[in-house]
């Protein structure tokens, strides 16, 4: 379409070049016919030269329809779409696609648009003026009031593009071009609107994202009213006032150090609480083990009385059977004297044999169970023994940090007083610089032990 459009214009300007060529000859041939005409030397050959107006006029009218022709197609670019203009009612509804249209020449025109992705960033000056793009240009932020009245700088990207569909819109009511005049100035006062709610910490870090969205809410909504489609609102970069960013990083470093003594702290105590669960196993571990010892001589010395109530039985029957035999040898030996003489002595020392026998296994029995009784209490004694010591020694290492933390903040005393005295007193005045207060001798009391007791140790 492009090549006929092209084709029809040459072969317009053609045909008016021809009639203006004919036209030119015979006006020429005509003055060369007046000038013999004027000397009498040459006027019987000169020869009278019509000029062909018809001719010259019809190929000039003729070269208008091709012309015309020509005029009437429109070529869209890609990347770009058109409204058509009439001379007679202005901006005509509708919107021109990339691509080839047809117009009504002389009446019609064609205002062209980029729909495609624009970028306005506050590099570019709100007044239309660009920025130096050398390496030595300043970038340019928008300066905009938070509550406190300081001033920030916005770096600012806004991605937007035009609603193809509202072109004739745009090109009867808006500014032109847009991008200047309509996206910079509301852009501007979007920020300028939404910043002063939040103060320069919420700005820079605690809700940071929240400003962009409204902001970028707030963009969308105004420039989708004048046919502009909002794709993306970007914050760059905040350039805080000098004293604020000074004052803010030291914030941010007495921050970070109070994180730093609250991990610390947290460590610490972590640290005390294991050491308290490490004595209570090895108390657990040690009195488990005194009671299985004690178990164990317990049962030992039930097997030894066992083994004695078998073996009792068995000296009875010794016993019985002796002194069978002895009554035996007694009803033998009746009639002699000194057979049953011997017989009453057999029978005496087998009593007192028994009798013997008992005694030596019931002593033996109380020895044995004074002996386990003794281990039970010995056992149990170093079992809580150990206790002592290890609760003494987390006890003294506890102390010994709280007495750190106090030589570190002696002002802790101070609170912990007041804490203590707040449900009797209302009101405490403490001197600032700390003298004539009763808690610098408490921690000094408690300091000269803790010195000594470092110098014991060591």
């Amino acid at each position: 379409m492009l090549a006929l459009k092209y084709f029809l214009m040459a072969g317009g300007f053609v045909m008016i070049a021809a009639a203006a060529g004919i036209l030119s000859y015979d006006l020429y041939g005509e003055w060369l016919y007046r000038r013999v005409l004027e000397s009498p030397r040459d006027s019987g050959a000169a020869v009278p030269v019509v000029v062909r107006w018809r001719t010259s006029l019809a190929l000039a009218m003729l070269s208008w329809g091709p012309l015309l022709l020509a005029f009437s197609i429109v070529i869209v670019p890609s990347g770009m779409a058109a409204v058509r203009v009439s001379q007679i009612s202005g901006s005509l509804p509708g919107t021109l696609y990339p691509g080839a249209h047809l117009v009504v020449p002389l009446v019609e025109d064609v205002a062209l648009f980029d729909i495609r992705d624009q970028i306005f960033t506050t590099s570019v000056l709100e007044d239309g003026g660009v920025a130096a793009k050398n390496a030595s240009a300043k970038t340019q932020f928008l300066d905009v009031q938070a509550r406190e009245g300081l001033t920030l700088g916005l770096a600012i990207t806004v991605r937007y593009r035009l609603d193809a569909k509202k072109l004739d819109y745009i090109k009867a009511n808006l500014p032109r071009p847009v991008e200047r005049e309509i996206v910079p100035p509301v852009v501007a006062s979007a920020w300028r609107e939404i910043v002063p709610n939040y103060t320069v910490r919420d700005v820079f870090s605690a809700k940071r994202e929240e400003v962009r969205q409204r902001a970028g809410a707030l963009i969308t909504q105004k420039l989708g009213a004048d046919g502009i489609v909002v794709k993306e609102v970007m914050l760059r970069d905040i350039q805080l006032p000098p004293e604020y960013a000074k004052g803010l990083e030291q914030l941010l470093l007495k921050e970070q150090e109070n994180d730093r003594m609250g991990v610390e702290t947290e460590l610490k105590a972590k640290q005390v609480k294991i050491a308290e669960y490490e004595a209570e196993a090895a108390k657990v571990q040690q009195i488990k083990a005194a009671e299985g010892e004690a178990q164990a001589h317990v049962l030992q010395a039930k097997g030894e009385a066992d083994a004695m109530q078998y073996t009792l039985p068995l000296k009875q029957k010794q016993i019985e059977q002796s002194r069978l035999e002895a009554q035996a040898h007694k009803e033998a030996t009746i009639q002699n004297a000194e057979a049953d003489a011997q017989a009453k002595v057999i029978d005496s020392k087998a009593e007192s044999e028994r009798r013997k026998v008992l005694a030596d296994a019931e002593a033996q029995a109380k020895i044995i169970d004074s002996k386990a009784e003794s281990e039970k209490r010995k056992v149990l004694a170093e079992a809580e023994a150990e206790r002592i010591r290890v609760v003494a020694a987390a006890d003294a290492q506890r102390l010994q940090g709280e007495s750190a933390i106090l030589k570190d903040n002696p002002l802790l005393i101070n609170k912990i007083v007041a804490e203590r005295l707040s449900d009797k007193l209302q009101i405490m005045m403490v001197p600032a610089d700390g003298k004539y207060f009763f808690a610098n001798d408490v921690l000094r009391s408690m300091s000269v032990p803790n010195q000594s007791s470092q110098t014991e140790q060591r």
